[in-house]
C-alpha cells in the first residue's frame, strides 16, 4: 500500500505548533502557514518575493510553476499578523535590506528548496506525524481541506493553479465529506415498489432482508418490531 501523500488539517496544526517552538519560529511558522493556505509548491514558496506582498491590499501574487495559472490570493487576517512578525525579524538579518526574497536563512541568504524540505520534515518529526512530511504534502492538504469545505472543483483548480482539472479531481473524488448523509437523503425520495409493496427508500434494505428471512422459514415478527423501534429512535435523533 502506498504512503499517504497529504497531511490532515490536524497534522498541519501540529506542525504549526512545532514551528512556534523552533529556533526560527517566526520564519518557520510563516513558511508553513503560507504553504498550506496557498497550496504552494516548494519552489513557489522559495521564490516568494517581498514585492509579491501587498499587505495594505491584503493580497499575495503567486507565480505558479509547471505552466500553472498565476494569480492573486487574498491574505488572511492571522496570516498578515504572521507575515509582519517574520518581517520584523527578517529586517535584522545581514543583507536583508538588499534582498527581495521573502524567506531568508539566518545568514541572509534565500532559503533553498532542499532547506525547506528539511524544515518541514524536521517539524513533522517533532509533531510525531506518522508519515514522512514534506512541502508538497502541505499543498495536497490545502486541496483536500478546500474540498472538505465543499468548494467547487473549478475554483480549487484555479486556486491551486492547475492547468489540467484532472489534477484537481483527486481532492473532490477522495473527499469522504461528499458522502455524508447519502443514506439519510434516501428518506426524502418517493416511495419505491418492491415485490408489489410501496416502501420508503430508508427501509428498503430492511424489507429485502425480511423477505429473505421469510423465504428461509425464519419467524421475523419480533425482529421487525425491534428494527422499526430502532429506526424510529434513529429518526428522532438525526
Amino acid at each position: 500500500m502506498g504512503q499517504r501523500k497529504h497531511l490532515t488539517q490536524f497534522e498541519v496544526e501540529r506542525i504549526l505548533e512545532m514551528a512556534k517552538k523552533s529556533p526560527n519560529s517566526e520564519r518557520d511558522y510563516c513558511l508553513v502557514y503560507m504553504s498550506f493556505v496557498h497550496g504552494l509548491r516548494v519552489s513557489e514558496a522559495s521564490h516568494l518575493r517581498l514585492s509579491d506582498l501587498d499587505l495594505g491590499g491584503k493580497t499575495l501574487y503567486i507565480q505558479r510553476l509547471k505552466c500553472g495559472f498565476s494569480t492573486n490570493h487574498p491574505l488572511l487576517g492571522y496570516e498578515i499578523h504572521a507575515i509582519k512578525a517574520w518581517l520584523q525579524v527578517r529586517k535584522k538579518l545581514k543583507g536583508a535590506e538588499e534582498s527581495n526574497w521573502l524567506f531568508l536563512s539566518r545568514y541572509g541568504k534565500p532559503l533553498t528548496r532542499q532547506r525547506i524540505y528539511q524544515i518541514i520534515n524536521q517539524l513533522g518529526q517533532l509533531a510525531n506525524i506518522s508519515v514522512r512530511s514534506h512541502p508538497h504534502m502541505l499543498r495536497h492538504a490545502c486541496g483536500f481541506s478546500l474540498a472538505n469545505r465543499g468548494i467547487d472543483t473549478r475554483l480549487i483548480q484555479d486556486y491551486l493553479g492547475h492547468c489540467n482539472i484532472r489534477h484537481t479531481v483527486r481532492y473532490t473524488a477522495s473527499n469522504s465529506e461528499r458522502f455524508q448523509g447519502i443514506w439519510k437523503s434516501i428518506r426524502n425520495r418517493q416511495p419505491v415498489t418492491h415485490f408489489g409493496k410501496n416502501i420508503s427508500g430508508a427501509i428498503l434494505e430492511d424489507e429485502i432482508l425480511m423477505e429473505k428471512m421469510e423465504v428461509s422459514g425464519i419467524d421475523v415478527d419480533s425482529i421487525q418490531l425491534d428494527i422499526r423501534s430502532t429506526l424510529s429512535q434513529s429518526d428522532r435523533t438525526d
